[in-house]
């Protein structure tokens, strides 16, 4: 299949008085209105709106989980997110020194307790009135920067009462010259905040257990080309989900604000 789409253009601003930055960003993806038959027109979509006042984030951004700086540069934008953390959404971080304490919107994705009928019943999210709870902790310096996040859940569906936690490491690392290593490893009842759709909350009201990995290397052949070779993996244990990406690319720099990519990948679902 052949697909060309402009969807997934973006348009951002940002401003700054004094102590306060606001910044903004929205995109066309993922869009139900218009159709390729006679115009492609996309209704908006918000990815960010938030505002820093010194150290307090609040409104709409990355998770306090997602280290962004460790995505693999692709040209798939789904690529190795198989095995990522990636998630946005509304939240009120505060940071102090190398820490970041956050409270994040509670959403639980998932579905209930089989009834009687085949059909899948997705759960009743009213129940979510806990913030999901985070603490991260980072380091940066000349070799990279480490993160290690922990993710703290009270999941009430069905007035069940479930406790859930996670842990998230990620890192970009230097190696030779200008290449670098990015990884990301989680571990827990981390659900929605990685792969993507890979791994849901609760799976027929029990607590789904995820492990998933994300590994990418970037080399630079010259000062302006440079290539990743990445693999990026998912497994949950009680839906027995195992979903896997693997690609290559190549970039380069036809201008310093233009670039041309290729990519070849492959994406697998090994669901039971």
């Amino acid at each position: 299949r052949s697909q060309f789409s402009a969807a997934e253009s973006r348009f951002n601003f940002s401003a700054q008085q004094g102590d306060v930055y606001a910044f903004a960003e929205v995109d066309f993806a993922g869009s139900s209105q218009g159709n390729a038959v006679f115009s492609n027109s996309y209704s908006p979509r918000l990815r960010h709106a938030f505002i820093q006042y010194q150290a307090v984030t609040a409104g709409q951004t990355w998770s306090t989980l997602v280290n962004s700086s460790t995505f693999a540069e692709t040209a798939d934008l789904g690529g190795p997110l198989v095995g990522q953390a990636m998630v946005r959404q509304a939240l009120i971080r505060y940071q102090t020194g190398l820490w970041q304490f956050a409270l994040e919107n509670p959403y639980t994705y998932g579905t209930a307790e089989q009834s009687n009928t085949p059909e899948k019943q997705w759960i009743d999210t009213s129940n979510d009135y806990v913030p999901d709870a985070i603490i991260r902790y980072n380091q940066q310096g000349d070799w990279g920067n480490v993160s290690v996040s922990s993710l703290l859940r009270y999941l009430d569906p069905d007035d069940s009462g479930q406790f859930g936690a996670g842990i998230s490491v990620a890192a970009k690392l230097y190696t030779f010259g200008k290449d670098d290593l990015r990884l990301q490893l989680h571990y827990g009842h981390l659900g929605r905040y990685v792969g993507t759709d890979a791994a849901r909350d609760i799976v027929n009201g029990e607590l789904e257990t995820t492990s998933s990995a994300m590994l990418a290397y970037r080399h630079f052949w010259t000062e302006v080309t440079r290539s990743s070779l990445f693999y990026g993996r998912t497994v949950t244990e009680v839906e027995q989900t195992d979903r896997f990406h693997i690609g290559a690319n190549i970039f380069t720099n036809l201008t310093p604000v233009l670039t041309l990519g290729f990519e070849l990948g492959r994406y697998q679902i090994d669901d039971e």
